[in-house]
């Protein structure tokens, strides 16, 4: 299904290249009908946005929106296992469903990576997308909420990928996200996230500790 090779496409990086496509892109769209009426015409206007904005603007945005602090990452163990071991261990099992039906990765892209993931789904029978989509929905839902409130353009698309799975948008991703939460993609947040943490010598005891 193509709609899902569009939607992978709209979600990497921006390049130059991307709005010769945009046409061919919106047909698609329109043509399959495997997205609801409002939901594709909110990645419509997405595409008429990529069009009408000049592209350094349309690079920052992306950047703004994706690689700016991890609430909003599009690697999607992220958001569920952090850095810990269980995230490599979950990435093996996805890039052998990857193989198992055909498809190998390239090696610059984890296997986590929801464009990979989507073109993946491209790939695979109507019966099987729902099922795959269905174990990331949440996840996907979650950061298009999050978009929305930043008022970033891409929040259509990843509401677009959600209703893919049957979710309603704003239902589950209100409920994941806690009252209160601090926006990570702020300057003082980022510089938080990149300071040193303070050095620990041995206390008196012979505690451990960081040398």
């Amino acid at each position: 299904m193509l709609t899902f090779r569009v939607l992978s496409a709209l979600l990497r990086y921006p390049t130059p290249e991307l709005k010769a496509q945009l046409p061919e892109a919106e047909g698609i769209l329109r043509s399959e009908g495997l997205l609801g009426v409002k939901h594709c015409e909110g990645v419509c206007a997405f595409l008429h946005y990529l069009r009408d904005t000049p592209q350094l603007e349309v690079e920052s945005a992306h950047i703004a929106a994706f690689e700016r602090g991890r609430s909003t990452s599009l690697y999607l163990f992220e958001h569920i296992h952090g850095e810990s071991r269980e995230r490599g261990q979950a990435m093996v099992k996805l890039l052998l469903r990857y193989r198992a039906h055909g498809l190998e990765p390239s090696t610059r892209e984890l296997p986590d990576y929801l464009p990979l993931f989507l073109e993946f789904l491209s790939t695979r029978p109507a019966a099987e997308t729902g099922r795959h989509l269905a174990e990331v929905a949440d996840i996907v839902a979650l950061l298009g909420e999050r978009l929305r409130r930043r008022n970033a353009p891409h929040a259509p698309v990843l509401e677009a990928v959600a209703s893919l799975a049957g979710h309603r948008v704003g239902a589950a991703a209100s409920g994941l996200e806690p009252d209160g939460e601090e926006r990570d993609d702020t300057a003082a947040a980022l510089d938080a996230a990149w300071e040193e943490a303070p050095v620990v010598f041995n206390d008196a005891q012979g505690a451990p500790g960081t040398r």
